[in-house]
């Protein structure tokens, strides 16, 4: 646990956002076919190729940051939303870091109230979900979707969800970089 506080404890910028990619994102994500980096660029292409504004998708860029910045388990969910809205807080403002912060539970509530949706997820997404909560109830999903930023942090999940094809080719990280600094705060 050390390891993630002493991690965190270090200052987020666009300098080291690169070098976690270029380092830590070059492992796989979780039991998927792609790397940390592919699936953040792939999620951040389908988000830029739907029209999205920057801020979603700098958000789909960034969405698992906090998987970087601590170490992973396959058997605990580490909470990498909360540690990654936390960290970028500092540098982004909410319009990137609440659709991060929920969008596990963008999954949670998509689980809820789509029966089809579960389906569609990968053997390891649904794995973490049972991690992460399960679905949510009624009263949990009301209380989701009621939230400044959900709809957001939903078609930010529905990205998620997309960005795994070991086959997709997508704009280098150096191609949002400039995005992410025009929407840095001052």
């Amino acid at each position: 646990m050390n390891e993630v506080i002493d991690m965190q404890d270090q200052a987020i910028t666009l300098d080291r956002i690169k070098a976690l990619f270029d380092g830590y994102g070059t492992a796989f994500y979780g039991s998927e076919d792609v790397t940390q980096t592919q699936h953040a660029l792939q999620c951040a292409h389908l988000a830029e190729q739907a029209g999205e504004e920057p801020a979603l998708i700098a958000a789909a860029l960034l969405h698992d940051l906090g998987h970087l910045l601590q170490a992973s388990s396959q058997t605990q969910d580490m909470r990498h939303q909360e540690v990654g809205a936390s960290a970028l807080a500092t540098l982004m403002g909410p319009e990137v870091t609440e659709p991060i912060r929920l969008h596990v539970a963008a999954k949670r509530y998509l689980c809820a109230v789509d029966a089809a949706y579960y389906d569609t997820l990968s053997q390891a997404s649904k794995n973490s979900l049972a991690l992460q909560g399960g679905s949510f109830d009624d009263a949990g999903a009301e209380a989701f979707i009621a939230q400044p930023h959900a709809e957001a942090a939903l078609r930010l999940r529905r990205y998620d969800d997309l960005a795994k094809d070991v086959q997709a080719a997508t704009p280098p990280l150096s191609h949002y970089l400039p995005m992410v600094e025009r929407l840095r705060r001052a």
